[in-house]
């Protein structure tokens, strides 16, 4: 199937993180009737990997990606230079690429393999679990929208919450009551104050409030507020943990979530790069082999109401992918 019109039957299947369950389907179908021997492997009752490798061999280099996208969905079209819709290009066109540059290194006799997983968007709960189901592969190329450049580094990501407590009163009388809201602004001002590490070549450790919640009504004083934040991190979390400890006790109490690690990847001699600020499944995959990142689109466009691709970067992908494979082989 032509890497275009691939592009578009995956993104008419609906695979929003959670439902990806007719994604994984229409994955094996296809595989297995383009001669490859392609299994599940089981998420939860209804959600599974798909991975697929030759079937006289396992594979040396794993291609990877994401069938799950984020809401809402947003069915294929086109025109003679892009492909819409939701998962153009994060991440069903790349799976469409690397479908079709794994089928011609394959028919050229290259040990290659495929790893589609689910659950990227949200907590890489496929990537954990094909993690315990590795080949033994060597190399493992995540597609992830890079503008068909190699990836120097991924920035890790750090999910912190803050929860601030005070006492209920009459907003007539607010001294006798403590206001959580007036609390968790004071700590969320600290932050904001707080010097982020940077490194060169990397760039900055940046911080984004994602949500703020609290309070009542107008007429009381809060006895509660949270705040959720994410940091996108270029150093090892541990001691930024420390410093969010310190910045905000006692004003509020510190609840750290997902941490996933700040990584730097291997290149190819000869290929452009970039740094991905955003994160992926490759800290969750560490047994799939030696991790590179590499996929057509811009991230700039992912989760947008107009998500596209251009069709030229899906045929300059399958390209750039066969390369890589070459080079690392090599």
């Amino acid at each position: 199937m032509d890497v275009v019109a691939l592009t578009r039957r995956l993104v008419d299947i609906e695979s929003v993180t959670g439902r990806e369950g007719p994604a994984g389907e229409f994955l094996l179908q296809h595989l297995r009737g383009n001669g490859w021997e392609a299994a599940p492997i089981p998420v939860d009752p209804n959600r599974f990997n798909v991975f697929a490798h030759p079937k006289t061999s396992l594979p040396t280099i794993v291609f990877c990606t994401h069938m799950d996208t984020v809401p809402p969905f947003i069915a294929s079209s086109e025109d003679g230079e892009n492909v819409y819709g939701r998962g153009s290009c994060d991440a069903k066109g790349i799976a469409a690429a690397q479908i079709v540059a794994a089928e011609r290194l394959r028919d050229q006799g290259i040990p290659v393999g495929l790893l589609l997983t689910v659950g990227e968007e949200r907590d890489s709960i496929g990537a954990k679990t094909a993690n315990q189901h590795a080949p033994g592969s060597k190399f493992l190329i995540d597609g992830e929208p890079t503008d068909n450049k190699l990836a120097i580094a991924t920035k890790g990501v750090l999910n912190v919450r803050l929860t601030s407590r005070g006492k209920m009163a009459h907003s007539a009388y607010p001294e006798q009551g403590e206001s959580a809201i007036e609390k968790l602004l004071d700590a969320l001002a600290k932050l904001r104050a707080m010097d982020l590490p940077s490194v060169a070549g990397i760039g900055q450790c940046t911080l984004n409030i994602g949500t703020i919640s609290g309070g009542r009504a107008p007429n009381v004083v809060a006895d509660e507020a949270q705040a959720d934040l994410l940091y996108r991190t270029v150093t090892s979390s541990d001691g930024l943990k420390q410093h969010v400890r310190e910045s905000v006790e006692p004003l509020a109490a510190v609840e750290f979530g997902a941490d996933s690690p700040f990584m730097k990847l291997r290149t190819v001699e000869g290929m452009p790069t970039m740094v991905a600020s955003f994160s992926t499944d490759i800290p969750h995959l560490r047994n799939w082999g030696e991790p590179l990142l590499l996929g057509p689109g811009s991230i700039h466009v992912a989760h947008t109401g107009r998500e596209f691709i251009a069709k030229k970067d899906l045929h300059q992908a399958v390209d750039l992918y066969c390369a890589v494979a070459h080079k690392l082989l090599a």
